[in-house]
């Protein structure tokens, strides 16, 4: 009958001990509260989302897939990044259809390098004769 009163003397002691430590009253905490898992924008505020960052991007769990706000956030910062780029693209396309038009209608080379020459002119348009004989 000692041995059975040792035994549960003992156990509820270490029971008590093991609950003391899990839950901190031990004075430090083992297990600390951990702050509900929340989305913090890794997307880079400062310059635009390149792919990288695209594919770095991972969204918190919640109970049952993602938190829907989060994703929302997400996929408008991204969409308005798209839509920034577009419109630049389209800014840039159409500048360049001027340029070219400009260039075709003044006859300048849009490729001409810097240090190039111009081409020398043949020798019989040279004195002014025209190709047909005039």
């Amino acid at each position: 009958m000692r041995v059975f009163w040792f035994l549960l003397l003992t156990m509820v002691v270490v029971v008590t001990a093991v609950t003391l430590a899990v839950v901190g009253g031990g004075g430090s905490a083992v297990l600390q509260d951990v702050p509900p898992e929340r989305f913090t924008d890794p997307l880079p505020a400062a310059r635009p989302v390149g792919r990288a960052d695209v594919e770095a991007l991972r969204l918190p769990m919640a109970l049952r897939g993602y938190r829907m706000v989060d994703v929302d956030e997400a996929l408008s910062r991204l969409g308005a990044e798209l839509a920034e780029r577009d419109a630049r693209i389209a800014e840039l396309e159409s500048t360049l259809a001027g340029d070219r038009a400009a260039a075709v209608t003044t006859g300048t080379d849009l490729f001409k390098q810097p240090g190039d020459r111009p081409a020398a002119e043949p020798a019989d348009r040279a004195d002014g004769i025209e190709e047909d004989g005039r």
